[in-house]
């Protein structure tokens, strides 16, 4: 009896060791996953939409569009790709993130360190409010708004006065992660297209542990210059629909996660942890 449990106690810690073996060496447990996207349906996008902000609601996509003399925000039926509502924004002020709370819609620009709010009906501006740094993207979790200003720090904003609450460090394998651009709030997690990558990180919103990357390598065009990069994430709460497009893409598309994938880009943005 003694040998049988010595022997328990023997395979018990070779299956610890097994554990913490792939834990630590193969990355287990704390791996962050990859995923190809698969297309449900691709819609028309307009090809010249410098595209900085989306997001879905009421059956529409609301876009805000980048580059100065060509920025503003529009409502954008998803099935035609037609504009059905616009609002420019004036030079010198080049467009950046939107997002939409109760009967407003905020709107970022990207180096004047000032945002604009629109009615959400009738496009009319209602007032301003100012940020340090510069602003790229924006979404909201219900009760926050959420910016990101181009680094690896997101930024919690009061939705009533737009002043900082709190910021939340973004991290993958414990690597910072630069350049968080467009966002979207998806289920309880922030989903953020990670500019001039082909990636959009799926971020623990409490943590700001990366959770995993999906990769949309294989959409847009297929000879894309250098500013024509992934960017733009809407979600249709109800329907659990999610859609992707990048600027001056030609298509927009509803996807859901594939298979997973290796990715160079996302080892890139890990690879501090190896060091």
């Amino acid at each position: 009896m003694k040998n049988k449990r010595i022997l328990i106690i023997v395979l018990a810690l070779a299956v610890i060791a097994v554990a913490v073996w792939f834990v630590v060496f193969s990355g287990g447990a704390k791996g962050v996953r990859i995923q190809a996207v698969k297309v449900v349906k691709a819609m028309p996008h307009d090809d010249q939409a410098f595209t900085e902000g989306l997001y879905f609601q009421g059956g529409y996509f609301f876009e805000s569009t980048g580059e100065e003399g060509s920025s503003g925000f529009r409502k954008v039926t998803p099935e035609t790709g037609a504009v059905v509502q616009s609002q420019e924004m004036p030079p010198p002020y080049f467009g950046e993130g939107i997002v939409g709370w109760k009967d407003r819609i905020y709107q970022l620009t990207w180096k004047d360190e000032k945002g604009f709010i629109y009615g959400a009906n009738d496009f009319a501006q209602r007032g301003e409010f100012s940020y340090k740094g510069e602003g790229w993207g924006m979404t909201q979790d219900g009760t926050r708004i959420i910016m990101s200003d181009g680094s690896s720090t997101l930024r919690f904003l009061d939705p009533e006065t737009m002043k900082p609450t709190g910021t939340l460090e973004v991290t993958a394998e414990g690597c910072p992660v630069k350049n968080l651009n467009e966002l979207e709030w998806v289920d309880g997690e922030i989903y953020a297209n990670i500019w001039q990558t082909d990636l959009i990180a799926r971020i623990d919103p409490k943590t700001g542990h990366v959770l995993g990357f999906l990769d949309v390598t294989t959409l847009g065009p297929a000879n894309p210059g250098r500013d024509d990069v992934a960017n733009g994430i809407a979600y249709d709460a109800a329907g659990k629909r999610l859609f992707v497009t990048g600027k001056n893409w030609s298509q927009l598309y509803e996807v859901t996660a594939g298979e997973d994938v290796e990715s160079a880009e996302a080892q890139t943005i890990m690879a501090c942890a190896k060091q």
